[in-house]
C-alpha cells in the first residue's frame, strides 16, 4: 500500500483501526518530499517539527482523543505566517523572515491535529499563473514536469498531486487555488471572501484573497475548510454570521445548475469543452436542470481584476522598503538608496510590473478613468452573480481556457498568461465561493479542470455537488 495516495478518510480511517500511525505515515510523505524534490513543491521542509507532531498525534490517540485532522500531513502555502519557520513569499525580500506567530488558519489546523510538513513554493507574494515567478526555483507540473504547476498556489497543488501531502492550504486571489488544482488533477476549493480569517496571510490585495484547501477530493476539501472557516475578530472583514447557508446534496433530482454563455465562448479548446460539456451532461442525466443564463458584465472582469489587485498590491508591497519591512541592501548611504536599492534588489519582476501598474491607475488624473471605473464595475460584476445564482444551485464552467502549457512559454507575453484568469478572476470580484474539480483529461494526458461557482456561504452546496460527480464519475 502507498500510503501517500491515501485520501483524509482513508488515512484517518486506518489510523483509527490501529493500522497505520501518524509517524508512518508523516515518515512516508518526507520520504516522498524527498524523492519529487526536483518538481521543486516546497520552499521549506519541516522534518523535526513534523516528526515531533506527528508522535504527539500518536499518542493522543492512543489515550482515545480525536480532533478532525489528527496525526494528517499537510502543507501551508509559504504565504502564510507560521511561528518559527521561516515564511518567504517565494522572495528575496523575506527570505530570511521568521514569523513570531501562526496566522489564525494554521493556529486551526494545529488545534485540529494536522502535521505540517512544510512551506510550499508559489510565485513571488503571490503574483502569477505558473509558479514560474518564485525567487528560487520553479515549481513543476505534478503529471508532465515539463509544463508549469499552474500558480500562484503552484507548490500546494503539485505537493497534493504528487503524494507530498495530503492535503494543503493555498490563497486565492483571481484563481490562484482552483487554476493550479485543474492543471494537477486535484480538488480545490476557494471560500467566499471573509468565510476564512486573512490574519497572518501575507497581503496581496486585500479585498480579493481567500485562504482555502487544495486536496484530492471534494470530501477531504471539505475536512480541511471546515477545520479552518470561522469568525476571528483579529480580522476585520472576518464574517460572524451563518458560514453553512449551502445544504449537503445527495441527489440531483429538482436540483437547478446554471450555463452562462460567456464562459464558453467559440474560442474556447476543443478537448476542454468537450470535458467540460460531458460533465455537464452526467449532471443532467443524474436529474438536474440545466439553465440557460448569462453574466453580462463578463467582458469587464478580467480588466477590473488587474486594475483592483494591482491598486491594491502597490499599497500592500509599499512597506517593503528595507526599513520597516524585509531586506535591506548594503551598500546605502541615503534613505533614497536604501529605498531604491532594496527593491531594485529584491523584488522580481512580475512584482515590480504590478506595483508600477497599480500605482499608475491610482496616480492624479488617472484614478477616476482606471480604478474608480474598474470599482464601479465591481459592482455590476457582483449583480450580475447575483441575478444568474437567484434561481440555480450552482453555475457551472470551466476552471482555465487550457490545460497546463509548457514553461516558459509566456516569458515573453505576462499578457498572455493573465487571459489565462479570464474565468477564475470574476468569481474573486463577486467574493463568492467557486471549486474546481478534474472532469477529464487532453489528448497528452494533462488534467482538465470544471469550476462550480456558488452563492455567499453555500461551500457545502458546491462541495457535495462535486463529491457526487467524482463518484458517479468514477464508475
Amino acid at each position: 500500500m502507498d500510503v501517500t495516495k491515501l485520501t483524509i478518510k482513508q488515512l484517518m480511517d486506518a489510523m483509527d483501526a490501529g493500522e497505520l500511525s501518524s509517524a508512518e505515515a508523516t515518515r512516508a510523505t518526507l520520504d516522498r518530499i524527498k524523492e519529487c524534490e526536483d518538481l521543486g513543491a516546497y520552499v521549506t521542509v519541516c522534518e523535526k517539527e513534523a516528526m515531533a507532531a506527528a508522535e504527539r498525534a500518536d499518542k493522543a490517540r492512543a489515550e482515545g482523543r480525536r480532533a478532525p485532522l489528527l496525526g494528517v500531513p499537510v502543507a501551508v502555502k509559504d504565504n502564510i505566517c507560521t511561528e518559527g519557520v521561516r515564511t518567504t513569499c517565494a522572495s528575496r525580500f523575506l527570505e530570511n523572515y521568521v514569523p513570531p506567530y501562526d496566522a489564525f488558519v494554521v493556529k486551526k489546523l494545529k488545534e485540529a491535529g494536522a502535521v505540517i510538513v512544510g512551506k510550499t513554493n508559489m510565485d513571488e507574494f503571490a503574483m502569477g499563473s505558473g509558479s514560474e515567478y518564485s525567487a528560487f526555483y520553479r515549481v513543476r507540473n505534478a503529471i508532465d514536469p515539463e509544463r508549469v504547476a499552474g500558480g500562484s498556489s503552484g507548490g500546494s497543488a503539485c505537493a497534493v498531486a504528487s503524494g507530498q501531502a495530503f492535503a494543503a492550504l493555498g490563497s486565492d486571489t483571481g484563481g490562484s487555488i482552483r487554476q493550479p488544482a485543474s492543471f494537477n488533477g486535484a480538488t480545490g476549493l476557494k471560500p467566499t471572501y471573509s468565510a476564512v480569517s486573512r490574519n497572518g496571510l501575507v497581503a496581496f490585495a486585500s479585498s480579493l484573497d481567500q485562504i482555502g484547501p487544495i486536496a484530492r477530493t471534494a470530501d477531504d476539501c471539505r475536512r480541511v475548510y471546515n477545520v479552518i472557516k470561522g469568525h476571528d475578530a483579529g480580522d476585520s472583514t472576518s464574517y460572524a454570521g451563518d458560514l453553512d447557508m449551502g445544504e449537503h446534496i445527495t441527489s440531483l433530482k429538482g436540483r437547478r445548475i446554471g450555463i452562462a454563455k460567456e464562459f464558453f465562448p467559440d474560442a474556447l479548446g476543443g478537448k476542454v469543452r468537450e470535458a467540460v460539456e460531458k460533465a455537464i451532461k452526467f449532471y443532467e442525466d443524474g436529474g438536474a436542470e440545466i439553465v440557460e443564463t448569462s453574466i453580462g458584465s463578463f467582458d469587464m472582469a478580467l480588466a477590473c481584476y488587474y486594475i483592483i489587485s494591482s491598486a491594491e498590491a502597490s499599497s500592500n508591497l509599499s512597506r517593503y522598503d528595507g526599513v520597516k519591512y524585509g531586506r535591506r541592501a548594503e551598500g546605502c548611504k541615503t534613505i533614497d538608496d536604501v529605498y531604491y536599492k532594496s527593491r531594485t534588489q529584491f523584488f522580481g519582476a512580475e512584482v515590480k510590473r504590478r506595483m508600477m501598474l497599480g500605482n499608475f491607475v491610482l496616480s492624479s488624473g488617472y484614478y477616476d478613468a482606471f480604478y474608480l471605473r474598474a470599482s464601479k464595475a465591481r459592482t455590476l460584476i457582483k449583480r450580475d452573480f447575483e441575478a444568474a445564482l437567484s434561481d440555480c444551485d450552482a453555475l457551472i464552467c470551466p476552471t482555465a481556457p487550457t490545460t497546463a502549457y509548457k514553461s516558459g512559454s509566456n516569458a515573453e507575453d505576462p499578457a498572455a498568461a493573465y487571459l489565462g484568469d479570464v474565468f477564475t478572476v470574476p468569481v474573486n470580484i463577486a467574493g463568492l465561493p467557486a471549486l474546481s474539480v478534474k472532469c477529464g483529461e487532453d489528448s497528452d494526458g494533462l488534467p482538465i479542470g470544471m469550476q462550480l461557482i456558488g452563492r455567499q456561504y453555500c461551500e457545502e452546496t458546491l462541495l457535495s455537488l462535486a463529491e457526487i460527480y467524482e463518484k458517479g464519475a468514477a464508475k
